[in-house]
């Protein structure tokens, strides 16, 4: 998993700079860029892997995949422009949120997690959506943050796998991430 993870990141630069001299990379690269240049992005992703990773079975792939689902969705609201109010409090809250249910080792039933990083997954998608650039192909945008996104899920579950059921560990690991939330609505990060 290692070796695969490091052939994607080597060939990244090389996919987004492809045409050099032609202008900024745009499409997916551009996608790819959006949540893994952003700590709230970044924090709160990871923490839906370990959460994932934390509650372990159906969760390890159902939370995920409820957050990506939603993300979509709420990237097509931001794309066609539709208002959504309070995205980066919805976005801080999250990582308060998700980081708050580690650091308590929160064992909610696989639906109440679904729906909680759903309805978090909705602000981080329009988000993403809003933020595309005009040049830039929809589906290949869509598809770069969506990628991203899966890569940062992956990488929670991965370390909430090694971490296994240490308590302590996952405590401080979402007590770090509540408190970057709360820095990050208090305009710190």
């Amino acid at each position: 998993m290692k070796t695969l993870l490091a052939l994607v990141f080597a060939f990244i630069p090389s996919l987004a700079f492809g045409h050099v001299g032609v202008g900024e990379p745009d499409g997916i690269a551009r996608g790819f860029m959006h949540p893994v240049g952003g700590v709230d992005h970044v924090l709160a992703m990871v923490a839906v892997g370990l959460l994932a990773a934390h509650l372990g079975g159906r969760a390890l792939w159902l939370v995920p995949l409820s957050f990506v689902a939603m993300m979509a969705f709420g990237g097509a609201l931001g794309m066609a422009g539709v208002a959504l109010p309070y995205v980066e409090v919805g976005i801080g809250l999250s990582v308060v949120v998700l980081g708050g249910a580690l650091a308590l080792v929160a064992n909610p039933p696989v639906a109440v997690a679904m729906a909680l990083v759903g309805f978090f997954a909705i602000f981080h998608g329009h988000a993403h959506g809003t933020e595309m650039p005009g040049t830039a192909s929809g589906l290949a945008y869509a598809g770069g943050f969506i990628v991203a996104t899966l890569v940062l899920h992956a990488t929670g579950i991965g370390t909430g796998l090694l971490i296994g059921r240490e308590r302590r560990i996952t405590q401080v690991t979402g007590s770090a991430m509540a408190l970057g939330g709360v820095a990050i609505l208090g305009g710190l990060i």
